[in-house]
């Protein structure tokens, strides 16, 4: 996750031993322990302790973002809310909604996204490998057919981890992008930009990324290729640093 300096620019000359906590344990240590629990259930159940606690400030606006941004959709978050306003109240819910209706604004219209094959789910089963929410369609039954064809959709400044696709003979991937801006980046390489009509073959064992412009939604067909003894590598992030230096 991205490094926390918020503590440090608020009271890092007021208060340092606090902004410390803050910065490196709480979100240093605490925050980034996802082995653990995901970033995506770290942000759940902090929210529903904020609604607890009657807090609904800018800190539960920012909790809110990071939500979003870890894979929480508007309609999940509508139901956690509504689910938690029997336990913490419904005032509490009342002022949780407020926010969250403005960090979720742009959301009410994501069904336009995905070009001519549409957004599909919520791409819940890989959250914990993408920076924010993207959207999965799949174009073929991987258990009946030989070809997988996959419609991914990326909000605006979602990507995922650098991976790699991982095989002995033949393997690799292919992207057919339909809608959108995009970026496509091979380990060591420059970051190639995509849009709509471009298509990118990927080798097999090239540790690389892709996903959205920071100002585009961007969708594009993944195409896995067959081989032999055919894997994927998750590994790090792409830094906020990285991407926005593009």
């Amino acid at each position: 996750m991205k490094k926390q300096t918020a503590g440090r620019d608020s009271l890092g000359d007021f208060a340092p031993k606090f902004a410390q906590l803050n910065d490196d344990v709480l979100f240093g240590e605490v925050w980034s322990r996802e082995d653990k629990l995901s970033l995506r259930d770290r942000s759940l159940v902090t929210i529903c302790v904020f609604m607890g606690k009657g807090l609904a400030d800018s800190s539960l606006k920012h909790h809110l973002e990071n939500a979003r941004k870890n894979g929480i959709t508007k309609d999940e978050m509508a139901e956690i809310i509504t689910h938690a306003a029997f336990y913490a109240g419904w005032p509490n819910a009342w002022a949780v909604f407020k926010l969250a209706k403005e960090v979720y604004a742009e959301d009410n219209c994501i069904g336009e996204h995905g070009g001519m094959f549409g957004m599909g789910e919520p791409n819940t089963a890989y959250a914990k490998y993408f920076t924010g929410a993207s959207y999965l369609k799949p174009l073929t039954n991987p258990d009946t057919d030989n070809l997988f064809l996959a419609n991914v959709t990326f909000e605006p400044g979602c990507r995922n981890n650098w991976h790699i696709h991982k095989a002995e003979k033949g393997g690799g991937q292919i992207l057919i992008c339909v809608e959108g801006n995009g970026w496509y980046q091979e380990f060591g390489k420059e970051a190639q930009a995509l849009k709509a009509g471009d298509i990118v073959a990927i080798p097999p064992n090239v540790k690389h990324w892709h996903g959205a412009a920071s100002d585009s939604w961007f969708s594009h067909i993944a195409v896995e290729v067959a081989g032999e003894n055919t894997s994927n590598e998750w590994c790090e992030p792409v830094t906020d640093e990285e991407y926005n230096n593009l």
